[in-house]
């Protein structure tokens, strides 16, 4: 079976966006549409619905389908993620689907034994392998703490390489629309590293009102959001990243976007400025 390099607007298959109203799925659906390019959103809520709890609701998700966007939520780390995109990598395969582009994550193990689940597919594939992003303080689960002016997290001193999900979402829509990026493990991250005490005076400035880091015990954080009522996947999943995934290991700054994209990815004050001048923050004190 021969795999297409990429979709063009004049293509007849449809993408399959999974997580198609998430931070990155509904960027990518946008972009792709904005090309002529048929989508399918993956989600619960979506019809036909996709859960990837349900392996029932994938035959009609996948039917007529010929690329598909895989995030899996909450992280790739989870328990039970590698045997899901097994069997979702299988279940694609018997429908004819012919590209694959998985959003994955730096430093983590998991992450990449999913990644070697694509890779070795037998599909044409890109994966996308991100650093922690700045919509975590706008769209996600920080957003919160930056409108009562306090970001209480465990995170001590390490550095991350936030990046912008804009850029992630353009580097699928290319992976999907242009030549030359099957095969290609693209790590992102964003133009500098910073620390979560840092993140907090640059939203400071771009919002004009203090937003202060406050460093708390991690089992302290843990038990608060258990507290706050989230859900237990979101709870595993802030754990797990405040005590394996922020030790350090992605201290570093990669060129994915550059090499992507042909330029070099956004930096944290941009994002922090556009986002000041809407009411997303409205409620800082």
């Amino acid at each position: 079976m021969t795999t297409p390099q990429h979709f063009k607007a004049t293509d007849k298959g449809r993408v399959l966006v999974l997580g198609g109203t998430g931070k990155t799925g509904r960027r990518i659906a946008a972009g792709l549409e904005a090309r002529g390019i048929p989508v399918r959103i993956g989600s619960r809520s979506a019809t036909p619905s996709f859960d990837w709890n349900n392996d029932a609701t994938w035959e009609a998700s996948l039917h007529e389908v010929e690329a598909a966007y895989i995030t899996y939520a909450p992280d790739l780390a989870m328990p039970g993620a590698t045997d899901a995109i097994q069997a979702f990598v299988n279940r694609a395969r018997q429908h004819g689907v012919q590209r694959l582009v998985l959003l994955s994550g730096r430093g983590e193990a998991e992450a990449q034994a999913c990644e070697r689940i694509v890779q070795e597919s037998g599909l044409a594939w890109t994966i996308i392998r991100a650093s922690w992003f700045f919509q975590n303080f706008s769209e996600g689960a920080f957003v919160d703490m930056v409108r009562a002016g306090q970001i209480t997290l465990p995170a001590g001193d390490v550095p991350e390489p936030f990046v912008d999900v804009d850029d992630i979402a353009e580097v699928a829509v290319a992976a999907f629309t242009e030549p030359g990026h099957v095969g290609e493990v693209y790590e992102v991250t964003g133009p500098r590293m910073l620390t979560f005490a840092e993140v907090a005076a640059e939203l400071s400035e771009a919002i004009g009102s203090r937003i202060d880091y406050v460093q708390v015990p991690h089992e302290a954080f843990v038990v608060g959001v258990r507290a706050s009522g989230a859900p237990t996947e979101v709870v595993w999943m802030l754990d797990y990243l405040f005590t394996t995934v922020l030790d350090g290991r992605n201290a570093y700054l990669t060129d994915g976007v550059q090499q992507a994209l042909g330029r070099p990815p956004k930096d944290f004050s941009a994002y922090a400025r556009e986002v000041a001048g809407t009411n997303t923050w409205r409620n800082v004190a």
